[in-house]
């Protein structure tokens, strides 16, 4: 199993990147890097090549991508404009398959959110036929997308593993496939049963932070932790874990998150 760290819910820079933490990682023993993919695409060509080079010299790499789309991009509802949301799949993956990126994740909250007064099942399909053509686009990266669920507060719609389990049947494409995150599963109340039934066929990646305030793990004594990782381990998954979390003593917590990883997962 690898071991790695989303860096753009820490970040301190201009560009929302994180990419200010990319050598700590590397020193703390991270076994790569989750870049924020919205982010990256709204640098210029110069600047993503300097932010490139500085993770090919950090020690490790950016091997998974969150935040697919920006807040600003419209996949669902009466105002989608498909020609820009290709277009803009097309750049996005060309620039994760640069990083060597393996696995992008789709949970762009703010993007696939379902306008109020449009018929919820209509967006539903709007999501497949979007994921079923970017999945051509995907291999042609060697990226795999995996379907994020997020918490109701974030998105009205693919709230539960299980229906991005579902979702990813409707689509039926070979690179879209299904992320958990402990924190989403958490605050919905799911059970890991759910990761039992579907585990084996749709997840692989993970998120990862403590439900009490979304920071990183310390302690298995201060979560629910143990049937999500026995789930895991039940579907033999063998992936990447991302600690996708919020930090204020960046320099302290990674390194006991890191440790807690290796011990427990």
């Amino acid at each position: 199993m690898r071991f790695g760290c989303c860096v753009n819910m820490i970040a301190t820079g201009k560009d929302g990147t994180g990419i200010e933490f990319v050598e700590k990682l590397s020193k703390i023993g991270y076994d790569y890097v989750e870049m924020p993919l919205a982010e990256m695409m709204a640098m210029p060509e110069d600047e993503f090549t300097k932010l490139a080079e500085r993770i090919e010299k950090s020690g490790i790499q950016c091997e998974t991508c969150n935040n697919f789309f920006p807040k600003t991009a419209r996949l669902t509802g009466s105002n989608v404009n498909e020609t820009e949301i290709m277009d803009y799949v097309e750049r996005a993956l060309a620039r994760a398959h640069k990083l060597g990126v393996q696995y992008v994740v789709f949970g762009s909250g703010g993007a696939k959110n379902v306008p109020d007064g449009f018929p919820m099942e209509d967006g539903y399909r709007q999501v497949v036929k979007l994921l079923k053509k970017i999945d051509p686009i995907a291999r042609k990266n060697n990226v795999t997308i995996t379907i994020e669920p997020l918490r109701k507060p974030e998105c009205n719609l693919i709230n539960t593993f299980e229906e991005g389990c579902r979702l990813a049947k409707d689509v039926d494409c070979e690179n879209i496939k299904v992320l958990v995150d402990f924190y989403h599963l958490s605050q919905e109340h799911e059970p890991v049963k759910n990761i039992l039934d579907n585990g084996r066929e749709y997840l692989r990646h993970v998120h990862f932070a403590c439900d009490k305030g979304r920071v990183y793990p310390a302690d298995i004594s201060e979560d629910n932790y143990r049937p999500f990782i026995d789930a895991l381990k039940a579907v033999d998954y063998n992936g990447r874990v991302s600690i996708e979390a919020y930090s204020e003593d960046f320099d302290r917590q990674a390194p006991l998150a890191l440790e807690f990883l290796k011990a427990y997962f």
